[in-house]
């Protein structure tokens, strides 16, 4: 199967995590990741496309190009899009959506081209055109380049398939992984978050420490391409090995509705003997037993809350507390809002860049040990 051309494989990311998530491609040996804007770019055959979905967690989409071609005009794009190969990796028994932008382009009206794609692909492959299908063929037509695409991923790779309960304003999956890639986390130390919500921090650490693959609990739009060999997805499935951590991961919350989100969703993870939650208020957190850790939280940023005065008194007493509790314990804070951070009075390095979350800008501010 993978004898043939490599194909150009782009991982969409958060803007503002390119760097960290073509870090983790590379620690799991993909081939030459490359940062580009918005994600990462690499080279791979299929078994390299599932092998992404499977594991990367930072990773929002899997896009894989299988094909380009020169077009001036729509007739062009008409007759050029009828004798591209589809059948080499597309199905007809499989509904289908299409997607085009146009840049830079002598064909500049978008709806047309979709509308001469989706002919193609109804009459010469015989697909359906299924405006809510989950398979998308996405279609990038730049300085008459049309480059066509696939979306091998379906649902967004933050839904991981084993996460009942979610709160308000949560972090999502792949942003969660790529800040605590940012702090350094290996799966080696301990992990409190003592704002855990519903737990998104402390389950993304016990999963890296246990070895469990993201995509593990769902299914992908790469299993209804033609490419598709169930049988070695089995394989490369099942040999997902596990390790037995060294640490455990911690979360509390004074919410006991976040709690027992927190403990539900451990449980449907598979990582429930490896993390504790418990109700506590911020003055009332406390290291746990063990060596230092790392202490992770994604506080209230004013956006969502209104009241800015009560957050710098929040932000204030959590620094305090940090500082004299949490002796020897790196402090990773994600906020928008550089005044709440520098309310800690915690000693941060430099900020990372802008991440985009909920239609805000968020930077990670992270300490080395505190003394």
């Amino acid at each position: 199967m993978d004898k043939s051309e490599p194909f150009e494989i782009f991982l969409v990311v958060t803007p503002g995590l390119e760097q960290p998530l073509a870090e983790e491609a590379r620690a799991l040996g993909f081939d030459a990741p490359v940062v580009s804007p918005g994600g990462v770019t690499m080279q791979g055959h299929w078994t390299d496309i599932w092998r992404a979905n499977l594991w990367l967690r930072g990773a929002t989409r899997v896009l894989v190009r299988i094909g380009a071609f020169r077009a001036f005009h729509l007739a062009q794009l008409d007759k050029r899009a009828r004798k591209f190969p589809w059948a080499d990796t597309l199905r007809a028994d499989v509904p289908l959506r299409v997607e085009v932008t146009c840049r830079k382009s002598k064909i500049y009206h978008a709806k047309a081209a979709a509308q001469r794609i989706e002919r193609a692909l109804s009459e010469v492959l015989g697909a359906t055109i299924d405006p809510k299908a989950d398979l998308v063929v996405k279609v990038r037509i730049e300085d008459d380049l049309c480059a066509i695409s696939l979306d091998t991923s379906g649902e967004s790779l933050h839904k991981r398939g084993h996460k009942p309960a979610v709160g308000k304003a949560p972090m999502r999956e792949t942003m969660a992984a790529m800040f605590l890639c940012q702090c350094g986390f290996d799966g080696h130390e301990t992990v409190y978050d003592p704002m855990c919500g519903s737990g998104t921090f402390v389950l993304e650490a016990a999963e890296i420490a246990t070895g469990l693959a993201a995509g593990r609990s769902r299914g992908f739009a790469f299993q209804h391409l033609a490419s598709f060999d169930a049988e070695a997805w089995d394989r490369m499935r099942n040999t997902a090995s596990t390790r037995t951590p060294d640490a455990r991961f911690f979360g509390s919350d004074r919410n006991d509705g976040a709690i027992a989100n927190s403990i539900r969703n451990s449980e449907a993870a598979g990582v429930g003997a490896i993390t504790r939650f418990h109700r506590a208020a911020i003055s009332d957190i406390a290291p746990p037993e063990g060596p230092p850790g790392l202490v992770i939280v994604n506080p209230p940023y004013g956006a969502r809350i209104g009241n800015k005065k009560v957050l710098f008194g929040l932000y204030g007493a959590f620094g305090q507390v940090l500082k004299d509790r949490f002796q020897g314990w790196r402090v990773g804070v994600i906020t928008s809002d550089g005044g709440l951070a520098r309310a800690t009075a915690l000693p941060f390095l430099p900020p990372g860049p802008p991440v985009a979350h909920g239609g805000l800008k968020v930077k990670l501010y992270q300490t080395a040990p505190l003394p």
